[in-house]
């Protein structure tokens, strides 16, 4: 896979300024995906690069219709980054000053940006980013994989070929008709993985509590987001009317968000492309746990590159669903691994990924 050369820009200046640059490429799934609101079959990446002492940081951000995120705009918004980070020669006065700098930039573009910044800050400090920010060491992380809305059959055959390769978490999609045969389905062709099960807000309130307990016997692990969001009074309605815990995804992209789903549900989705990055990740964490609630880490599909900011901070999360880059045809970076149920943060230095890249742009040529 080649890398597309998007925009070069020269961050810099003098000696010693970060460089900033950074170039597309595509990622196309093995199979499409089918959830409750749409179907996908390839996503745009770009990676933002920054270089600094001999060294480079990467982050990745994809696009996303659901978030109104596509190449045009994260151009536009990375474009805008050049002048603020020329200012800059110290990786550190960055990283604290970040939620300035990107303040006005898309949260996906924004934790892009801060996945570069720790990569490269570990790189230079010899730690990996889960050590760097102080987060629990992670460990071997079972990760959930995302069946979806297929057949029954589809979905069961799927099951039995992932429990088989050492997955032990499953994710199901919901939000169709078929429901309840899928899962059922699935739980007969993996009797011992934990289930999880994601409506992506397809569902009425009604309708969930119906299902919920239908589904009951298949011992569900979690529920995320089973109704439309926007309605926390409505979400905590069904919380309250079944055993199986609630995760608020939707309904949970900012710090901000927390206080007003404590005692709603049990437990919220942080995914880094919604709420800015690392940083803003861990503040979402501290303040689930401060009111009580579990936390689960998901994430848009993307590649190992884009996967791994999240994976530094599952020592926080009760649930782990950072399958992104199992679901590519072609990863065009490598050192997390998970393709057995199992992901590595590992102990190298920053993110811990390589790319695969060819035709890679030399950071000598951005800087002055």
């Amino acid at each position: 896979m080649s890398e597309r050369s998007e925009r070069i820009s020269d961050a810099g200046g003098g000696s010693g300024r970060i460089a900033v640059w950074w170039a597309g490429y595509p990622l196309v799934l093995r199979e499409p995906l089918r959830i409750s609101r749409s179907s996908m079959a390839r996503r745009d990446a770009v990676v933002v690069h920054l270089g600094h002492g001999g060294h480079t940081g990467h982050g990745e951000v994809v696009t996303s219709g659901f978030l109104g995120l596509d190449t045009d705009r994260i151009h536009s918004h990375l474009t805008r980054l050049v002048d603020r980070v020329a200012g800059y020669d110290a990786p550190e006065s960055l990283r604290d000053d970040l939620p300035t700098v990107t303040a006005d930039l898309h949260p996906g573009v924004a934790a892009a940006v801060d996945a570069a910044v720790h990569d490269l800050l570990g790189k230079l400090t010899g730690v990996p980013v889960h050590r760097l920010v102080g987060a629990p060491e992670p460990g071997a992380v079972g990760t959930a994989y995302t069946i979806g809305l297929v057949s029954a059959a589809e979905a069961g055959t799927a099951a039995g070929r992932l429990a088989a390769a050492g997955f032990g978490v499953l994710k199901v999609k919901a939000g169709d008709a078929h429901d309840l045969d899928r899962v059922a389905a699935v739980r007969a062709a993996a009797p011992d993985a934990r289930l999880l099960l994601d409506p992506n807000g397809g569902w009425t309130p009604e309708e969930a509590v119906r299902r919920l307990e239908a589904l009951a016997r298949h011992r569900l692990d979690a529920v995320e987001q089973p109704i439309a969001a926007g309605r926390v009074d409505r979400l905590a309605w069904v919380s309250a009317r079944t055993p199986v815990p609630v995760v608020a995804d939707e309904d949970a992209a900012t710090e901000a968000d927390v206080p007003r789903l404590a005692g709603a549900v049990a437990g919220v989705n942080v995914k880094l492309a919604k709420c800015g990055g690392i940083g803003a990740a861990t503040r979402i964490v501290a303040a689930a746990h401060d009111h009580g609630m579990d936390v689960m880490l998901g994430c848009l599909v993307a590649s190992s590159l884009g996967i791994a900011p999240a994976l530094h901070l599952a020592g926080y999360a009760r649930w782990v669903d950072l399958d992104g880059h199992l679901l590519l045809a072609e990863d065009p970076w490598t050192g997390i691994g998970g393709h057995d149920g199992v992901l590595h943060p590992g102990d190298a230095p920053g993110l811990g990924v390589t790319s695969r890249l060819t035709g890679r742009v030399d950071p000598a040529g951005v800087t002055r």
